[in-house]
């Protein structure tokens, strides 16, 4: 799958989308969830919590293993993908689309600008983690 130009990445394979009014939409990389295998749970934040950049946010299940989510940035959780309760198979499905997992109201937009953009994350990929 192709590594969509305009996102930004996380050393622990989080993307985030800037939505263009102060809010970012994040989910996992194609790459992480190719890497977990089927996803069978995922465990959100709640609207209002408030993170820090590198702070865990939730977990993902899969039939291999668990692995934390943490935040690409700090900032308040304005919306969830509350379609994951029920389909956490998205994530496997669409991971750059429907399989996103929380916005991000960005209380520090310039941490956005720390994060890898696609060509630095599939060079990252590429290098070994």
């Amino acid at each position: 799958m192709d590594t969509p130009e305009d996102f930004r990445f996380s050393r622990d394979h989080e993307w985030a989308h800037d939505e263009g009014d102060g809010t970012v939409t994040m989910g996992i990389s194609y790459h992480a969830q190719d890497a977990l295998g089927d996803i069978v749970f995922v465990e959100l934040p709640a609207e209002g919590d408030e993170f820090q950049k590198g702070d865990d946010l939730g977990v993902v299940e899969s039939v291999k293993t668990v692995s934390d989510i943490y935040a690409p940035v700090s900032g308040e959780i304005v919306a969830i993908n509350d379609e994951l309760e029920d389909a956490p198979e998205l994530v496997n499905e669409s991971p750059y689309d429907t399989g996103w997992i929380v916005r991000i109201r960005m209380s520090n937009p310039d941490e956005l600008e720390e994060l890898m953009n696609a060509e630095g994350y599939e060079s990252f990929l590429h290098d070994g983690e």
